[in-house]
């Protein structure tokens, strides 16, 4: 019998995506934390799983030759584990177009607009010579949110899931739109989108993904000041090809 699946994550929104597909989709997994406010992410051994020094990143023992497949990139992972199980990832061409469609909507667009309306409206130092810039940046980017919010709700009108029935598409987005606080937006604004939120929030395997993150981060390290966080902001945010 294969080693469990190794989950290699943080809980944030791309790290969740994948704990709560594998709790869905009833795979078992060893959790492995990359804790990245202190640098686990460029530790080499993390490293040969997910050569951009991001996770979540797996090692899945169960497989076809019989030898350690390692994945990273969140949407090429969800893939992968609906391939597996079967499950959440329609195996007709029209099903999975409309699975597909949404998955990447959601790793080009919604997750990268919200990673950085979130980090325009939280993280971004008020001490800086042209606060314009950062204005700017905060805008921009809660601008697109926006946006994007719309669109879910739009397309949420008329059925209760992205792709007609809840796949690993929803699992993608649900976590990057489970803080609307932190992207400037209004939920009251998008009914058809908030009550998705909420009918995925419910459902056990989130409840349980959701609970397993918060037992591994307890604070959160950015926001809390001090030597700490200075720290964990350097290690996130001034990242280039030489360090």
């Amino acid at each position: 019998m294969a080693k469990p699946l190794e989950l290699h994550m943080w809980p944030t929104p791309n790290g969740l995506k994948i704990s709560i597909a594998l709790r869905e989709m009833g795979i078992p997994y060893t959790l492995v934390p990359v804790n990245i406010g202190v640098g686990d992410q460029f530790k080499p051994e993390f490293q040969k799983l997910s050569p951009n020094g991001r996770m979540p990143a797996i090692l899945d023992f169960d497989t076809d030759d019989g030898q350690p497949l390692s994945i990273f990139e969140s949407g090429a992972i969800l893939q992968h584990l609906g391939r597996k199980s079967g499950r959440f990832y329609p195996q007709d061409q029209r099903g999975r177009a409309e699975v597909e469609q949404w998955l990447f909507w959601q790793v080009g667009g919604l997750g990268p607009m919200a990673g950085q309306a979130n980090h325009f409206r939280t993280y971004a130092p008020t001490f800086l010579p042209d606060q314009r810039q950062v204005a700017y940046g905060a805008n921009r980017y809660t601008n697109e949110v926006d946006r994007l919010w719309g669109v879910v709700d739009k397309r949420l009108a008329d059925r209760d899931f992205l792709a007609g029935d809840y796949s690993i598409a929803d699992m993608a987005c649900w976590p990057w739109m489970r803080n609307p606080a932190g992207h400037g937006c209004d939920l009251d604004q998008f009914p058809n989108a908030k009550a998705w939120r909420t009918r995925i929030g419910e459902r056990q395997a989130v409840v349980d993904a959701i609970r397993e993150g918060d037992e591994m981060r307890t604070t959160n390290v950015l926001t809390a000041g001090g030597a700490e966080a200075d720290k964990a902001r350097s290690i996130l945010f001034g990242q280039t090809h030489r360090k």
